[in-house]
C-alpha cells in the first residue's frame, strides 16, 4: 500500500510541475519506479525499448480499428523512445491542424505505455514526418527572430506554441549571440518572446 502511495505522490509532483508552467519536458531519461529487488530493475535503454514496443502495439491496433495503412518504426534517441508512423494515405488526419490531433494521440500513447510500465513515458510520436518537418520550420522561425532582435535591439513575440514547439524555438534562439528567449502567458496561448541580452 505504501509503495502505491509513493508512486501516486511522484506522479502528482510531476503533474504539479507541468501545471506550474514547465516549458521543456525535463523529466530525467531514467524516470522509472524503483523495483523491489535489483533483479527486477530494467536498465534505461531496456525500458525505452519496451516503451516503444508497447506504443507500437497500441498504435497498430488503432490503425487497424481506423482501417488506415501505415508502417510503424521504433527507435531510441536522446533518452526517449521515438515512434513514427509513415506510408499511409490517410495519415494526415492523425496530425490535424498544427499537429493538434498528433499531440492528443501522443498523450494517449504515453498513457497506454504508463498503464503497462507503471512509469510516466516521455515517448515522442511522429506521423507522416510532420514533427520532423515542423522542427525545421520552427528552427528557421527562431533563428530569424533572434537575428532580427540582435539587429534591432527590440524584443519580438512569436505566435502561441505547444511545449514541443517552444523548446525547438528556444534551442534555435540560443545559437544566436546577443539574444535570449523566455516563455510568457498561459496554455494554450503560451508563447516565446525573444529579447536582447
Amino acid at each position: 500500500m505504501s509503495e502505491t502511495a509513493e508512486v501516486i505522490g511522484t506522479e502528482e509532483e510531476k503533474a504539479t510541475a507541468v501545471a506550474a508552467g514547465a516549458d521543456e519536458d525535463t523529466t530525467a531519461p531514467d524516470d522509472t519506479v524503483a523495483a523491489d529487488s535489483p533483479g527486477d530493475a530494467e536498465s534505461g535503454d531496456d525500458l525505452l525499448v519496451r516503451e516503444g514496443d508497447i506504443a507500437g502495439d497500441y498504435l497498430e491496433r488503432l490503425l487497424d480499428l481506423l482501417d488506415y495503412d501505415g508502417d510503424i518504426d521504433l527507435d531510441v534517441e536522446a533518452g526517449r523512445a521515438i515512434v513514427s508512423i509513415d506510408g499511409g494515405d490517410d495519415l494526415e488526419k492523425l496530425v490535424g491542424p498544427r499537429g493538434t490531433v498528433l499531440e492528443a494521440l501522443q498523450e494517449l500513447t504515453r498513457l497506454a505505455v504508463q498503464r503497462e510500465t507503471g512509469s510516466r513515458s516521455r515517448l515522442m510520436l511522429d506521423v507522416a514526418g510532420w514533427r520532423a518537418g515542423r522542427r525545421e520550420e520552427l528552427r528557421r522561425i527562431g533563428r530569424t527572430a533572434a537575428e532580427n532582435v540582435a539587429k534591432t535591439g527590440e524584443k519580438e513575440k512569436l505566435q502561441p506554441m505547444s511545449p514541443f514547439e517552444r523548446k525547438v524555438v528556444h534551442d534555435a534562439v540560443a545559437e544566436v549571440e546577443g539574444v535570449t528567449s523566455e516563455s510568457e502567458g498561459e496554455e494554450p496561448k503560451r508563447r516565446v518572446v525573444v529579447v536582447p541580452e
